[in-house]
């Protein structure tokens, strides 16, 4: 994790907490160094930001790893019928084929 790159990402966050893109760059960062602190800011895209394409795929794949295998299936097949709505094409494949994926190694 870069610290400089996490200071600056919590200041954006703090200037304006309503903005999902905010809360989406907290999450990314620390996904790879703390999960539980990025299943945070995923939980609260969800819930503040339900619309906010971009979480799923990431929220579902870390929910997986930290082996919340039903929530993680859940956010998958939401944000699949999400992208479906907003005609996202391209994500909608991008998330099919991580189901799959997820399906084969955790069900």
């Amino acid at each position: 994790m870069n610290n400089n790159r996490l200071t600056l990402l919590l200041q954006f966050f703090e200037e304006d907490p309503s903005d999902p893109f905010n809360m989406y760059a907290l999450a990314m960062e620390y996904q790879n160094s703390d999960a539980h602190q990025a299943e945070v800011y995923f939980r609260m895209l969800l819930e503040k930001h339900p619309d906010y394409l971009p979480t799923y795929y990431h929220a579902a794949a870390l929910f997986a790893e930290m082996e919340f295998f039903e929530e993680a299936e859940k956010l998958y097949l939401q944000g699949m019928q999400l992208a479906l709505n907003q005609q996202n094409t391209k994500t909608y494949q991008e998330l099919q084929r991580a189901y799959r994926a997820f399906q084969d190694e955790y069900l």
